[in-house]
């Protein structure tokens, strides 16, 4: 089996990084490229930074930091927010960016995936899924738009499987689902949604939203099928570092890179 994969999450607000609560409240917890530089040396096998406002403000991402974090960095990393087009993924990817990622722009327009994928190649394209709705109720699990403004979020209309289908046609070669309830909580994986996306796509799978402590990793893991974890705070805090993670998953059986 392929090494499982762990990803520190940087969202990006007003040039700097924040973390908020079913992304609400942010505030902010330091510099993106300290904290990048940070991550690297710990261990880290990849980053993911998200600018949070840029899709629901309809502008760009800024590729001045992208360059920054680029000289900084020798391990991937993928670049979300704000990227409508091949023009816009263009310019993160000449700004050092490894992957862009597309969420609420692919809702609005599809063939945006199909487009990014015949240009750069499917492994260059990553789809994030934002997903609402209860465990038990899998017939109501829904995507959600702009979900980084909350004052512009909005349900997409598109059930949460479909879509994940619909992405994997289109020529997505990564799919990142965040559980919005379980996001900034700390109380574990959406293992429901992760479990139930992982049998509807054999695309590389990335869990999202409500890491706590160590077990929840080990879970997600070995219950869900994930190909990788990502999470924010408890990385941000310092509550876990990346280097005792490994060693604590790698205790478990479970294989991580070294």
């Amino acid at each position: 089996m392929l090494a499982r994969r762990l990803i520190p999450c940087l969202d990006v607000a007003a040039g700097v990084v924040v973390k908020g609560v079913r992304f609400r409240d942010h505030r902010v917890v330091g510099d993106i490229v300290e904290l990048a530089r940070r991550y690297a040396e710990e261990g880290a096998d990849e980053l993911v930074f998200y600018d949070i406002t840029a899709s629901p403000e309809r502008r760009r991402v800024d590729p001045e930091w992208i360059a920054r974090v680029a000289r900084e960095l020798d391990i991937p990393f993928c670049v979300a927010g704000g990227i409508r087009s091949v023009a816009d993924a263009e310019a993160v990817l000449a700004a050092g960016a490894d992957k862009i990622s597309v969420n609420s722009p692919a809702l609005a327009r599809p063939p945006l995936i199909d487009e990014l994928a015949a240009r750069f190649g499917s492994q260059c394209v990553v789809v994030g899924v934002d997903a609402e709705g209860d465990a038990g109720a899998r017939d109501q699990w829904k995507v959600i738009a702009n979900s980084g403004k909350p004052e512009a979020a909005s349900d997409s209309g598109r059930d949460l499987l479909d879509w994940v289908r619909e992405v994997a046609d289109r020529g997505a070669g990564e799919i990142v689902l965040n559980s919005i309830r379980a996001d900034g909580v700390r109380g574990g994986y959406a293992q429901a949604q992760l479990a139930a996306v992982r049998a509807a796509t054999s695309l590389p799978l990335v869990a999202s939203g409500g890491a706590g402590n160590p077990e929840h990793f080990a879970d997600v893991f070995e219950r869900s099928g994930v190909d990788a974890a990502l999470a924010a705070s408890v990385f941000h805090s310092g509550e876990i570092r990346i280097g005792d993670l490994k060693r604590y998953l790698a205790g478990r059986g479970i294989a991580v890179r070294r």
